[in-house]
């Protein structure tokens, strides 16, 4: 979920288009309070458009970042595509956030339906649609939802319990599990900076606010910190419910799991178009998830894939060729917006178009082209091949030959000097910065730092595409009784690189990924490690269509520590983290084994060219 990029996306003005002036004027605009069941009442903005020459679709978002600025949205072209389309737009504050009344609740849980009083985000979504549908003139009576991030999750909850008229919806970099895989943790590993800010963010007003650090480095205001129970001691003072849900829940129990989208994801009744971004920095695991999820439960393949070369919500903003210094060749947010996004909605809501629409469409990079397949990933068309970690800092498809059990890598991991997780200062998550592009920055600034470990194939003889999920298969001991595993696969650019001599040398990330060695074997009840002993760790570095080209290098990093974006591990085991305290936190000698008995290794989905 956004902060800086949601008050952005879609809403906002910092990640958007070049400026449309003054194109809400086509539209006229109706601010009204909508009732739900219970009686509260749920502000909401309606835009529909001048001059309208037939009745059109209802296309709305819900969100907790305010409405209100729907309007700069449509100035700034945000929805330029599908407003040319033609088409009732609504946005809606959702319960206790800005003008709505009610209250907030991070996530609400989808409703117990053997309480006819009870009300969630679907039930609100529900009652909306049968308000707009007898107030709003000129509706068709087809209703379409979407929206980016949170608005992405409550897109997912209308499609729970959906209403008769909702048609079409599209999920857009939705969470899917808080704990595994998106905002708060990945793999059980606390998601430091953005869950303190974001629930600072959310849980301190109605409206958004922003927690003032009195150093400009964020790195070293969490370092100097200390452990997480400083959190609450010092500045909280058990003030904001979420954080005091991650202290209590420090384990994968049915907190998190009542929140987890998969498990509420019956057959699809409605279609659904999910969009996710390569270089998502919030939430990239979880429309991938929702896809897949749903994918065992289509019969009447209602279910679509887009993904794209986009940082959080990047293809409802900027045009989309460059995202940090990467060039892309093409604007690919707005050929999403015109080739892709509208043309699924207008079939959905105005029975215009071909149904004939690729199930999933992504654009690989690399090649910087748009790809249509069946489904995704493409495994008819895939061969995994393992890329062994191999001494002197070479990664090869050649399996170890030599090197007896105890052939390793060996680094120090300390909490007290942990590897940044992108270059210093680090400033505050929101509102920007570094923030929304950091997964692209230049891998070199920690390069052959001592606690990073590094393995790099030769130049690439020809290309080498990859499409499909990348998996690492590591080894590995250390000294203490918890750990952290971080790797990164990395395109590492020829030294001269003439399309952009500047990109010369340039270590760009492609997957990444931390685990927490406490979870190896149950994300529900953590073990300690046991002090030397090799242990094997299989870490899912999510999927990729990515082209390696010729004369590029493959590099793999193995680190322990990615701060702040990840909490320190103590590396002594202790019932909970968050009240870890001072003297638990140790060094630790971490060893990443290559030998024949201990290959580690990344297999990689490499794609076959067509017959």
């Amino acid at each position: 979920m956004a902060v800086r990029t949601l008050l952005a996306v879609p809403f906002g003005c910092l990640l958007l288009a070049a400026q449309t002036p003054d194109a809400a004027s086509s539209f006229d605009h109706t601010d009204v309070m909508i009732p739900m069941r219970d009686g509260v009442r749920l502000h909401t903005e309606i835009y529909v458009p001048k001059n309208a020459r037939e009745p059109l679709p209802i296309l709305m978002t819900r969100t907790p970042y305010s409405s209100r600025g729907f309007r700069d949205s449509l100035n700034r072209g945000s929805y330029q595509e599908l407003a040319e389309d033609g088409y009732i737009f609504v946005a809606q504050d959702i319960r206790g956030r800005y003008e709505s009344e009610g209250q907030f609740v991070m996530l609400r849980p989808p409703r117990d339906k053997r309480d006819p009083k009870a009300v969630d985000e679907s039930t609100d979504t529900y009652d909306t649609i049968e308000w707009l549908l007898k107030n709003v003139p000129g509706n068709n009576r087809c209703v379409g939802i979407t929206g980016v991030s949170y608005p992405g999750w409550l897109t997912v909850m209308a499609m729970i319990d959906p209403h008769p008229a909702l048609k079409a919806v599209s999920e857009q970099a939705s969470p899917a599990d808080m704990y595994l895989g998106d905002d708060f943790h990945h793999n059980g590993a606390f998601r430091l900076s953005y869950g303190f800010e974001y629930a600072a963010m959310m849980e301190t007003s109605k409206t958004n606010f922003r927690f003032k650090f009195d150093l400009y480095d964020t790195f070293e205001w969490y370092l100097r910190l200390g452990p997480l129970a400083e959190v609450n001691r010092q500045y909280l003072h058990g003030s904001l419910p979420t954080w005091n849900a991650f202290v209590e829940h420090p384990n994968y129990d049915a907190y998190w799991r009542r929140l987890a989208v998969p498990p509420y994801l019956e057959e699809l009744r409605v279609p659904n178009l999910n969009v996710a971004g390569w270089w998502d920095q919030e939430d990239f695991y979880g429309p991938v998830e929702i896809y897949e999820t749903l994918e065992k439960k289509d019969p009447r393949h209602l279910n679509y894939l887009a993904v794209g070369p986009w940082n959080h919500g990047g293809w409802r903003g900027r045009d989309g060729r460059k995202l940090g210094p990467v060039d892309f060749g093409s604007d690919t947010a707005r050929e999403f917006r015109a080739r892709i996004e509208a043309p699924w909605f207008a079939y959905w809501l105005k029975g215009k178009g071909t149904a004939a629409i690729p199930e999933a469409r992504t654009f690989r990079t690399g090649a910087n082209q748009w790809e249509a397949y069946d489904a995704w990933p493409p495994r008819d068309r895939v061969r995994e091949r393992k890329l062994y970690f191999g001494a002197s800092g070479l990664l090869s498809f050649q399996e170890p030959r030599d090197g007896g059990p105890e052939a390793c890598d060996t680094y120090v991991s300390d909490p007290a000097r942990p590897v940044p997780y992108r270059k210093r200062p680090i400033t505050p998550t929101y509102p920007g910065g570094g923030w929304p592009t950091w997964l692209l920055e230049d891998q070199r600034f920690v390069h052959l730092r001592p606690d990073v470990l590094s393995w790099e194939t030769g130049p690439l003889a020809e290309d080498l595409t990859v499409a499909g999920d990348i998996v690492t298969h590591l080894f590995a001991s250390t000294s203490g009784t918890d750990s952290d595993w971080i790797v990164k696969l990395i395109d590492v650019y020829p030294e001269e690189y003439a399309p952009q001599p500047e990109m010369g040398g340039y270590q760009l990330m492609i997957a990444d990924e931390v685990f927490r060695a406490r979870f190896r074997n149950s994300f529900e009840h953590p073990e300690p490690l046991v002090p030397g002993q090799v242990t094997p760790y299989t870490i899912d570095l999510h999927t990729s269509d990515h082209s390696f080209g010729k004369g590029h290098r493959i590099m793999v990093q193995v680190q322990s520590t990615w701060f702040p974006l990840i909490d320190r591990n103590p590396q002594k085991f202790v019932p909970n983290i968050f009240q870890a305290a001072a003297a638990d936190f140790q060094k630790a000698t971490q060893r990443v084994f290559r030998s024949r008995q201990y290959p580690s290794h990344v297999v990689l989905p490499i794609l076959t060219p067509r017959d």
